[in-house]
Order: structure tokens, then sequence, then C-alpha cells
């Protein structure tokens, strides 16, 4: 009987800390920034955070806006936004409700766009 009961302890202690994402995933997302022309000042959410191209480190559970400033063009203002990993969820539905909460509460399903991070630049025009 106290093996039984040690083994069910176990097996509930294990099934409700296990969630995909959370334990497996990545706390943070590599996110390649580039401009046209090359040489823009990337600005993160007003911080400074280099030059184009550049790749990112940056947390998956929020959205972020990244600013393209060069002399003689117009600065581009692209927003990044988080976008849930369809592979994370598949894996925590098939793990029960534990992992789908875990992972929801906890952001770590998810993933940032990178679609929005190239800009072309448009070069000033003195009138």
């Amino acid at each position: 009987m106290k093996k039984i009961l040690i083994f069910l302890t176990a097996i509930l202690i294990l099934g409700s800390m296990s969630s995909c994402a959370t334990l497996f995933g990545k706390k943070t997302h590599a996110l390649a920034v580039s401009s046209e022309p090359a040489g823009a000042e990337v600005y993160v959410n007003g911080f400074k955070m280099g030059v184009t191209p550049i790749e990112l480190n940056l947390k998956a559970d929020k959205s972020y806006t990244i600013e393209y400033r060069k002399e003689g063009f117009d600065s581009v203002t692209r927003v990044v936004n988080t976008k849930v990993g369809a592979g994370w969820v598949v894996l925590d539905v098939l793990g029960g409700l534990v992992p789908i909460i875990v992972d929801a509460a906890t952001g770590s399903w998810n993933k940032l766009d990178q679609d929005a991070v190239n800009a072309a630049l448009i070069k000033q025009t003195n009138e």
C-alpha cells in the first residue's frame, strides 16, 4: 500500500509540473533585424540596441516596438508581436489540462513574429 501511494504521488507531482514549452522552450528568442540600406540604428522600445544587421535576443512573451533611424532617411517603426507556437499547443493538449494552463500562464509557448523586423528606408526629399 505504501509503494502504491508513493508511486501515485510521484505521478501526480510529475504530471502537474510537466508543460512542454515551460520545461523545454527557450527563454529568449533570436530575432534577426535588418534594413535596406544597412547601417540603420535600431531602437527597441526606445532603447538603442545597435546597427543593422543585428541579431537581438528578446523574450517572446512581450510585444516590441522597433524603430529604424538613419541620417538622410525617414525613420521606420515596426511592431513585433507574439505568436503562439502551434507545436507546443499540440504537445500540451496531449499532456492534459495542467500543461496547457502552465504554458498559457507563463507565455512559454509564445514566439516572436520574425516577419515584422525588416525595413526598407525611404530617402528624405528636400522640398
